[in-house]
């Protein structure tokens, strides 16, 4: 039996992730294969249409910790002080704000799923913000559990690995160390909560080729009925495109 478009539910798709591991370039990768393809895309930047409290969270850890503001390139670098400090306060007050986020999480992604959307995909998502906390606690851990109890599952849900020393070249905000404890956080939380797919660090094009052959796996009925119905076959999503995919 064919899949309707209002029988379909959408995929759900996020990409988390240090600072410099490529998720960008990524979702940029699988949203112009995906639309080559005839589907319907949404992209969804948690700081964006997530988080709750940004202004004052931005304003107040460059207060309180003298951090500079903006984002990081290899030709100005930056040296950020919000999440890479560890300090007892800061993880209760990332307690507040991290259970506030996964209820406006909750809601966003209802809103989304209604949207009549193909890919909703998620430039980070709470796996970033658990990725955070202390994970060797077991308060923290058990805390992580609970949260991800309250939050929706992604379909598919991507964790980029990196290796610290080249994410850090690529976008110079944070300490090298930081980089590394928290390259160990994700594959902590990978462990803890099960359900993350590990992209180990490798070419941007062979992360690019692996993902959409992932996505293939998991939403083929998604994928061939919207390509078919609008769009040649040739642009199906994973075959050859019309156009070079972002990369």
């Amino acid at each position: 039996m064919s899949v309707t478009y209002k029988q379909r539910q959408p995929v759900t798709v996020s990409f988390s992730g240090m600072d410099g591991a490529g998720k960008s370039t990524q979702i940029e990768a699988l949203c112009s294969r995906a639309r080559e393809a005839g589907l319907l895309v949404r992209v969804i930047p948690f700081w964006d249409e997530v988080a709750r409290f940004t202004s004052v969270r931005e304003k107040s850890g460059h207060a309180l910790f003298g951090g500079d503001k903006g984002v990081g390139s290899p030709d100005r670098p930056i040296e950020r002080r919000d999440k890479n400090v560890r300090k007892w306060y800061m993880s209760l007050v990332r307690l507040f704000i991290y259970s506030a986020d996964a209820l406006s999480l909750r809601s966003v992604v209802r809103k989304a799923k209604r949207s009549g959307a193909d890919f909703i995909i998620f430039d980070r998502y709470a796996y970033d913000e658990l990725a955070n906390l202390n994970l060797r606690n077991p308060f923290w851990r058990a805390y992580a559990k609970l949260l991800m109890k309250l939050v929706p599952r992604p379909g598919v849900s991507y964790v980029l690995d990196a290796d610290p020393v080249a994410a850090r070249a690529r976008k110079p905000e944070y300490p090298i160390e930081f980089l590394y404890s928290c390259r160990e956080s994700y594959l902590t939380l990978s462990r803890l909560l099960g359900g993350m797919t590990i992209l180990p660090p490798m070419a941007v094009r062979d992360v690019e080729l692996r993902v959409l052959e992932h996505v293939l796996q998991i939403a083929p009925e998604v994928v061939s009925s919207r390509a078919n119905n609008d769009r040649p076959a040739q642009t199906q999503l994973g075959g050859q495109s019309a156009r070079p995919a972002a990369s």
